[in-house]
C-alpha cells in the first residue's frame, strides 16, 4: 500500500506526516509498513516504508546541502539549534501525546523530563560547538594547530523507546559539528521523528539539512548505511544489528558508534541505606523496563538480603500498570505484541530452567500489553536470564559475601553499558566503581546525566562514546595544520 506527500495520521490530538521528509519537502513511497498504539493495540495508520530510491535521495539532499551548512562554522550553525530548541520547549504540549501514543511512555515523564531534555541537546550542543578552541602548541620547529573538518553526511538511527528524545541526542552533535543528517527512526515508534522534521522546517534549517527515513531496519536501514554518500553512523538498538552496520561501515571505512543495551549491575552493600537501594531497584521498571541503561542484575551481600528483599517487594507493589496518560499508572504496556512475546519467552525458560520466580512471571490480567513486574532468583549465575538482555520488566536477584564477589558478578556478562552501586562508604564506592567494567556508574543515585560526559559501553554494550567533545570530535575529521616558524610574515 502506498503512502502519498500528504497523507498524514491522527494521533494524540495532533496531525502527523506519515510521509518522508527529504530536501525539506514530504515525499511518499510506494510501500508502506502499520504503527499500533501499545496503550490499546489500536492502528494508528500506515508510514511511508522508504526503498532504494527514497534512501539514494535522501543521501543526495544530504550531501547537496553539506558544504553550505558547513561553511557556516559553529556560530552560524548555532543559532539555528537554538531556535530548534526553543520550538520544541514551545511545543511540549504537541509532542508528548503522540510519543506517548505511539510508545507508551508515561505522558508525565515526557512532559516533565524526556520532551525538556530534548530541547537541552540542541541548546547545549550549539553552546559547545561555539564554545570550542583549537588547540596550539609548537614543538620541533613548527607551529602546530588542531582542527575539526565537518565530515560529511551522517546516518543516525535510533531505537523505540525515547524515540524523540534519542534522536535530538544524535542529531544535536551531529548538525553541530556541521554535518548533514538523514535520520531513520525506529518502525515501531515512528511518528514523533516526523514531528520533528517539521520543528526543522519552522526553525528555518535550510533544505537537505536535516531529512527523515521512515521504514524497516532490515530493508531501509540497511540501505542507509550502505550509501556511498554516508560518512558517518550512529545507531543504538540490538548487537546483532550492530554486528552487520560494522560489517557495512568497515567495507567503506565509515566510523561508526553503536549504543547496544546492557544487562546492567545494581550492587546493594550491607552499609547502604537499605530502604533508598530498594526503592530505587524497584524503580527499574518504569517504561516496563525497557530502559537501556537500567540494572536488571539485583546483586545484595547476603548478610542484608532478607532485609533488602522484604523492602524491595514493599516498594514493588505500590506500583500501578495501566494507561500511560493516566497519573496513577508508573507501569506502562510493552511496545509491541512481539516484544511482549519475547520477554514471556525469556521468563518461561527461566522457569522451566529451575529458576526461582519470586514475584510475577506471567502476563498482567485484563489482558494489553502488560507483563507483571518479575523478580527471579537464578539456579546458576550462567543461567540465561542473568546472561542475556530481556529489556522487560523482569529483574534478577543474586546474593554476595565480599567485594570480590560481587565485582566477579557484575562483570560476569558480556555486557558492559551502566553500573549501580549503594553503599555508605566512599572507599567502597571508589573502589568497586572502578574495578566495574561499564561505561558508566552510578552510586547512590540513577540516571542522572551531565551532557559534557562521555557515554556508551564497554565489550558488547556498543563501541565509541557519545556527550560533550566526544561526539563532536566523531562528526568531524580532526586535522593538524603545522606551519614552519619564520616562514610565514
Amino acid at each position: 500500500m502506498s503512502v502519498a506527500a500528504g497523507d498524514r495520521i491522527e494521533v494524540g490530538g495532533e496531525s502527523v506526516s506519515a510521509a518522508h521528509f527529504i530536501g525539506g519537502e514530504r515525499v511518499g513511497s510506494g510501500e508502506s509498513f502499520t504503527t499500533i498504539s501499545p496503550i490499546d493495540q489500536r492502528e494508528l495508520g500506515r508510514v511511508a516504508d522508504a526503498g532504494p530510491g527514497e534512501v539514494d535521495r535522501a543521501v543526495r539532499a544530504a550531501e547537496g546541502a553539506f558544504d553550505d551548512w558547513a561553511a557556516l562554522g559553529p556560530d552560524g550553525r548555532a543559532g539555528y539549534l537554538r531556535r530548534l530548541a526553543d520550538l520544541i520547549e514551545q511545543n511540549v504540549g504537541r509532542l508528548a501525546p503522540v510519543e506517548c501514543t505511539d510508545m507508551a511512555m508515561l505522558l508525565r515523564s515526557l512532559e516533565a523530563r524526556v520532551i525538556a531534555r530534548a530541547a537541552l541537546n540542541y541548546r547545549f550542543y550549539a553552546d559547545l560547538a561555539a564554545a570550542y578552541e583549537e588547540r596550539d602548541w609548537r614543538s620541533r620547529g613548527t607551529w602546530n594547530r588542531v582542527q575539526r573538518m565537518p565530515a560529511g553526511p551522517a546516518a543516525v538511527i535510533t531505537p523505540w523507546n525515547a524515540p524523540f528524545m534519542l534522536s535530538t541526542w544524535k542529531t544535536a552533535p551531529a548538525l553541530a559539528a556541521g554535518c548533514t543528517v538523514v535520520l531513520k527512526p525506529a518502525e515501531w515508534s515512528p511518528l514523533s521523528c516526523s514531528l520533528l522534521a517539521d520543528l526543522t522546517v519552522e526553525a528555518g534549517f535550510p533544505p537537505g539539512v536535516f531529512n527523515v527515513l521512515q521504514g524497516l531496519g532490515s530493508t531501509t536501514g540497511a540501505e542507509l548505511v550502505s550509501h556511498p554518500g554516508i560518512r558517518r553512523i550512529s545507531f543504538t538498538g540490538s548487537v546483532p544489528t550492530a554486528r552487520r552496520i560494522g560489517v557495512s561501515a568497515a567495507e567503506r571505512v565509515v566510523p561508526f558508534t553503536a549504543e547496544l543495551g546492557g544487562k546492567n549491575p545494581f550492587l546493594v552493600f550491607a552499609d547502604a541505606d537499605l530502604d533508598a537501594a530498594a526503592a530505587k531497584a524497584a524503580g527499574q521498571y518504569d517504561d516496563s523496563g525497557q530502559v537501556c541503561l537500567s540494572g536488571t542484575r539485583i546483586l545484595v551481600e547476603e548478610s542484608v538480603m532478607d532485609e533488602f528483599l522484604e523492602r524491595f517487594e514493599h516498594h514493588a507493589a505500590e506500583h500501578v500498570l495501566g494507561d500511560p496518560r493516566e497519573e496513577r499508572t508508573t507501569v506502562s504496556p510493552m511496545i509491541h505484541p512481539d516484544h511482549l512475546a519475547r520477554v514471556e519467552g525469556f521468563v518461561e525458560r527461566a522457569r522451566e530452567a529451575g529458576d526461582e520466580i519470586v514475584t510475577g512471571g506471567s502476563r498482567a490480567a485484563g489482558g494489553g500489553l502488560f507483563f507483571e513486574p518479575t523478580l527471579i532468583r537464578p539456579a546458576s549465575n550462567d543461567s540465561e536470564i542473568v546472561q542475556s538482555e530481556v529489556f522487560g520488566p523482569v529483574l534478577c536477584i543474586q546474593g554476595f559475601s565480599d567485594e570480590e564477589e560481587a565485582v566477579s558478578l557484575a562483570n560476569s556478562t558480556e555486557y558492559g553499558l551502566s553500573g549501580i552501586i549503594y553503599t555508605g562508604s566512599m572507599g567502597r564506592a571508589d573502589r568497586v566503581g572502578r574495578a566495574i567494567r561499564a561505561g558508566t556508574v552510578w552510586v547512590n543515585c540513577f540516571l542522572v546525566r551531565d551532557l559534557s560526559a562521555p557515554f556508551g559501553g564497554a565489550r558488547s554494550s556498543g563501541i565509541g562514546r557519545e556527550g560533550g567533545d566526544y561526539a563532536l570530535d566523531f562528526y568531524s575529521d580532526l586535522k593538524t595544520l603545522q606551519i614552519l616558524e619564520g616562514s610565514t610574515g
